[in-house]
């Protein structure tokens, strides 16, 4: 459904979206069987509309910097909120509010969401905020103004719920490419210029294959990730994230393209895809804006090999105490360079269907001399690194000693003293580990 509102309006897909995607989400998964019994019907049935509470004028990406407070009564019955949220989508036209605000808990202050109905003292909306795009979709600020919460409406989980909404954009952004394709297909096909069609035109071919192609890998990652929620998978943030962030640029590109190919016609609002494109600035920025998402999507992917890499480093430090260590993993190196060591598996992580691409894609990736992996990603290389006197290694190549390399080299004599633990790269010492390695082995 998400991905059919997107082929036509995006502002009534963020509409639908926001209220079930993430309005409601948090009373869906995470209260009690009272509450969801008192709110979701109606909910459900679309006959009162949700919204989600979070960013507020001193906080953006930074959720753990809000600073609207809910403070627990002596008898424990309701909380007492106070606090603004803006840019906060349904905001004047919903009944039901997620909201999230920081709960004083002994010495310091935890986050938590609540349910907030409209009809409570003190909750208010401002006027609707004037957009670039997305326009006929409801924005506004929301105001809390010493609202007493029922304390059975506290939701201990909720930002989890921004997963949801995540994943829900790549299956809206499918929607958008694929009637930005059409459209331009059909414009193609049909204009003539220099006396033929131009779609027969290689530029014009090699436009429309890269739109599809992003436009499916797109629909591809939103039913791959829905398919995973349907079988129960409960952690889906890092695809999420990745979904979000690849989608609304690559539907930036298409519909960019599409308005190139249309020329003239497509600057003019009545070809449609003016709008679309205003209405999509807003996809890189909303939900976690992709500049942060590519830092969380970056360090978590990175955990797992630099907890291995910090033990390394710290090996290093002290050679002489962690020699078996430091000889272990320049025998795994050395059986990888000479094709002995056995592929990592990828079983854990892809479907079985996969199996044999594991396999084929973990044989290749070892089989890459780490030299040319180094060279392939454009890092600088390094004349001399100073190393520890507790752990000489020989010199690259005989051949060049006393002479300028292009290669790493080592010095060959005991580094002095305000060297001797100087402050270093760890991917260097990667380096000069794989190719002491390869030195040994001829």
């Amino acid at each position: 459904m998400v991905e059919l509102v997107g082929r036509h309006d995006l502002s009534l897909g963020i509409t639908i979206g926001a209220h079930q995607s993430i309005g409601l989400k948090g009373i869906l998964l995470f209260v009690n069987k009272e509450q969801k019994q008192r709110y979701l019907p109606d909910l459900a049935k679309g006959k009162k509309l949700a919204a989600y509470c979070l960013i507020e004028p001193g906080s953006g990406s930074d959720a753990g910097s809000i600073k609207t407070r809910a403070v627990k009564s002596s008898d424990g019955k309701y909380f007492t909120m106070n606090g603004s949220k803006i840019w906060i989508t349904n905001g004047g036209i919903a009944d039901i509010f997620t909201v999230f605000a920081k709960v004083p808990v002994q010495t310091i202050e935890k986050m938590a969401a609540f349910i907030a109905e409209k009809g409570f003292e003190g909750v208010s909306s401002g006027p609707p905020e004037k957009k670039m795009g997305i326009k006929a979709f409801n924005t506004t600020g929301v105001l809390f103004d010493h609202v007493k919460v029922p304390a059975v409406n506290l939701i201990e989980i909720a930002m989890d719920i921004l997963n949801n909404g995540r994943f829900r954009m790549a299956a809206s952004m499918s929607g958008t490419k694929r009637t930005a394709i059409e459209k331009t297909a059909d414009y193609a096909a049909n204009r003539q210029q220099f006396g033929n069609k131009i779609c027969s035109y290689s530029t014009i071919q090699e436009k429309l294959f890269g739109m599809r192609m992003l436009q499916y890998i797109t629909e591809s990652m939103a039913y791959m990730v829905s398919g995973n929620m349907d079988r129960g998978y409960v952690d889906f943030q890092l695809e999420a994230a990745i979904s979000k962030a690849y989608a609304s640029e690559a539907a930036w590109y298409v519909v960019d393209e599409a308005i190139q190919i249309l020329g003239g016609m497509g600057f003019k609002r009545s070809a449609g895809l003016e709008r679309v494109l205003r209405d999509l600035r807003i996809f890189r920025i909303f939900e976690g804006t992709n500049d942060i998402l590519r830092l969380f999507i970056a360090l978590t992917g990175i955990q797992h090999a630099g907890s291995h890499l910090k033990e390394l480093q710290k090996a290093f430090m002290n050679p002489t105490a962690n020699l078996g260590f430091i000889l272990e993993e320049g025998s795994r190196r050395a059986k990888r360079v000479i094709g002995l060591s056995s592929p990592p598996s990828l079983s854990d992580h892809i479907h079985p269907k996969f199996s044999d691409s594991g396999a084929v894609l973990s044989n290749r990736f070892t089989s890459v001399p780490s030299n040319r992996l180094t060279s392939a990603s454009g890092l600088p290389k390094y004349q001399v690194l100073p190393v520890f006197s507790a752990f000489q290694l020989p010199s690259l190549d005989s051949k060049k000693k006393g002479k300028e390399s292009d290669d790493h080299s080592f010095q060959s004599q005991e580094s002095p003293a305000s060297v001797r633990y100087p402050f270093f790269n760890t991917r260097i010492l990667m380096d000069h580990l794989d190719t002491f390695t390869s030195s040994q082995l001829g």
